[in-house]
């Protein structure tokens, strides 16, 4: 991916269940997005002064970026240290899910004929494919139930294949199977919903 974009952000929600014996389950859903595109994936419509002409003539405004999203699901492990309770430490985890992305292309009034519709699907490089990840950081749960987060670093590796049946500037379809390698710094704020346990009474 760094071929085709530059640096990238992401924002999902992420949704964890912790049991009694430290054991971490989740499951999130992530958007990706960024506003570089290295790939020139649109030399072709240009012309010999390098600009990309419109249907009434005029120079044509196109801007490219990154689009993408990711879903996972994960086991790990919290190791209990350097917290107020037991339910804060080191989390560790591990996990598989699904990464796709592609090239947006944006004109400005829709007036290119070679990128009105469906044509822009020739351009845009949509992948996708099966993903792993891990992820090292810590938790934070105080006490008060107001302070909790979570910060480390996050891992990616996908594999994935280009879904557009032809590459319009390639003159061809691309079959290649691409290994996808993405690390990231990983904050996020937590809403805690602690699973109380019944209490019995008895009566004499």
């Amino acid at each position: 991916m760094a071929k085709r974009f530059g640096n990238n952000s992401n924002i999902g929600v992420h949704f964890t269940f912790k049991t009694k014996n430290n054991w971490i389950l989740s499951a999130e859903g992530n958007f990706l997005f960024g506003d570089k595109v290295k790939e020139p994936i649109l030399d072709s419509l240009k012309s010999s002064n390098g600009e990309i002409i419109n249907e009434f003539g005029e120079y044509a405004r196109v801007v490219l970026s990154e689009r993408g999203l990711f879903f996972a699901g994960s086991i790990g492990k919290l190791i209990p240290v350097w917290g107020p309770n037991k339910n804060s430490g080191i989390m560790i985890t591990a996990g598989a899910g699904f990464l796709q992305h592609k090239i947006r292309i944006e004109t400005e009034g829709n007036n290119v004929p070679a990128l009105f519709g469906d044509y822009s699907k020739g351009y845009d490089r949509l992948s996708n494919g099966f993903a792993l990840k891990q992820f090292v950081g810590y938790l934070y749960l105080g006490k008060r139930k107001l302070y909790n987060f979570f910060i480390g670093i996050e891992f990616w590796q996908a594999f994935t294949k280009n879904r557009r049946d032809y590459n319009f500037d390639m003159m061809k379809k691309d079959d290649t199977l691409k290994k996808d390698f993405l690390y990231s710094f990983k904050f996020g704020w937590i809403l805690p919903i602690y699973i109380q346990q019944t209490q019995k009474y008895y009566t004499y």
